[in-house]
């Protein structure tokens, strides 16, 4: 690495990272800071130290935000790397993937079909793909999960299995109004339905006493 411009440095051990991630590292750390190029180090240069890569010195300009970063690095430390490890490598948190797919039963997929649908008008006998009643939103959303359902409410509260309130699950189909409503539970008490005419396909909070079924597809 060409160190010229931005001064000496001095490895504390061995790293297996190649001298271009080093110095892009030390780069990154200032490039925030400042632009154009460092201007010649002086014997009161400040230094950036990044554990398991090195030293690094800087014009002493840059002290302040050099002070900055290295607190930061010293404040993630001990979760970013691992003390005693075998050639000094730099070990990374675990991440979660953000890609990683969430449950893909019948259920979860009705929902997350559902979903894509609040704001379409209510218009009564419609089941899609624009507008829907009640039954005909459900019915729609099971589909999407290659779930075939009856069309009308009063059908619905009979198909698969019943399930308490307490122990309801998103995708749910749940059963209002003495039989003639019937959305799809959300999770945190709230029901995804084609509420009436004038309101858009949204979420309504649910509560107990309104529930006169509740069906789990299975």
């Amino acid at each position: 690495m060409e160190i010229g411009a931005v001064g000496k440095h001095s490895l504390q051990k061995e790293s297996r990272l190649p001298n271009s991630v080093k110095g892009a590292i030390v780069m990154g750390a200032m490039a925030a800071t400042t632009t154009g190029a460092f201007p010649a180090v002086t014997a009161t240069a400040a230094t950036v130290d990044i554990p398991g890569i090195g030293k690094f010195d800087v014009p002493d300009q840059f002290a302040p935000q050099v002070d900055q970063f290295n607190q930061a690095v010293k404040n993630v430390a001990p979760n970013g790397f691992q003390a005693g490890n075998p050639g000094n490598q730099w070990q990374l948190p675990e991440i979660q993937n953000p890609f990683e797919q969430k449950p893909s039963g019948p259920a979860n997929i009705a929902l997350a079909a559902a979903e894509t649908k609040v704001g379409a008008q209510y218009s009564w006998g419609a089941s899609g793909p624009y507008s829907f009643d009640c039954s005909g939103l459900v019915q729609w959303a099971y589909k999407q999960a290659g779930v075939e359902l009856p069309r009308t409410s009063f059908e619905q509260s009979h198909v698969g299995a019943p399930v308490a309130f307490e122990d309801l699950q998103p995708g749910d189909i749940v059963i209002t109004n003495g039989g003639g409503h019937v959305g799809i539970y959300a999770g945190d008490n709230q029901l995804l339905n084609a509420v009436q005419s004038g309101t858009p396909v949204s979420y309504t909070p649910l509560r107990p006493d309104q529930v006169v079924t509740a069906r789990r597809v299975v």
